[in-house]
C-alpha cells in the first residue's frame, strides 16, 4: 500500500508542477496591455555599456526609477532597489540560452515551486516575460546548483543562488516592475 500511495503521490505533485508551469506560460503570453514590455523605441534609453572605471556592482544608469529589479544583461547581476533608490541587495545570476529584450517589464506570475523549462526542479519562481512562447523569469535550483543552461535548449530561466532566489522572491511581487539593461 506504501508504494502505492507514493505512486499516487508523485503523478499528482508532476500533475501541479505541469498545471504550474502551464498557467505561468499561458499568463506571461496573455500579460494586459498595461503591464506589457514598452516599446522598442522607449527601451533604446535603458541600453548601455559600462564605462571604464565603473564599479561592477553599481546600479547601472538610466535603469529606472522608483522601486524596481534592474537585471543586466552583460554583467549577469540583478539589483533589488528600493523606492528611495538605494540598493538593498545585488548579486550575480546565471542567465538562460533566451534572453528577454531591454525595456520595462513588470513581474506577472510567481510559483513558490516548479520544474523549470530544463527539467530542473526550482523554487521562487518570479515570471516576467515571454519570447516567441519561452517563459523569462528568476528561479533558483532547489538543490542549490546553478550549471550553465545547455544553449542547444530554449530555457528562460534565470538563475540565482537559494538565498538570493528567497531575497528576490519578498521582493518582487505581483506587478513589480523590472527593468532589463544591456
Amino acid at each position: 500500500m506504501t508504494g502505492t500511495s507514493s505512486m499516487i503521490v508523485a503523478g499528482l505533485t508532476a500533475a501541479a508542477l505541469a498545471t504550474v508551469g502551464h498557467l505561468g506560460h499561458r499568463a506571461a503570453v496573455t500579460v494586459p496591455a498595461e503591464l506589457r514590455p514598452s516599446e522598442p523605441g522607449a527601451a533604446a534609453a535603458l541600453h548601455q555599456t559600462p564605462r571604464e572605471g565603473d564599479h561592477p556592482t553599481a546600479l547601472p544608469a538610466r535603469s529606472g526609477t522608483g522601486e524596481r529589479v534592474v537585471y543586466a544583461l552583460g554583467a549577469d547581476r540583478v539589483w533589488l532597489v528600493e523606492g528611495s533608490g538605494r540598493v538593498r541587495r545585488t548579486f550575480g545570476v546565471t542567465p538562460s540560452s533566451v534572453d528577454p529584450a531591454p525595456g520595462t517589464y513588470r513581474v506577472t506570475s510567481r510559483s513558490g515551486t516548479a520544474t523549470g523549462s530544463d527539467g530542473v526542479p526550482v523554487e521562487h519562481v518570479v515570471l516576467f516575460a515571454s519570447v516567441e512562447g519561452t517563459a523569462i523569469g528568476f528561479s533558483a535550483e532547489v538543490d542549490g546548483s546553478a550549471p550553465r543552461p545547455d544553449p542547444e535548449e530554449r530555457t528562460g530561466g534565470i538563475r540565482e543562488t537559494r538565498e538570493d532566489g528567497a531575497a528576490m522572491w519578498d521582493f518582487a511581487t505581483i506587478g513589480r516592475k523590472v527593468v532589463v539593461v544591456r
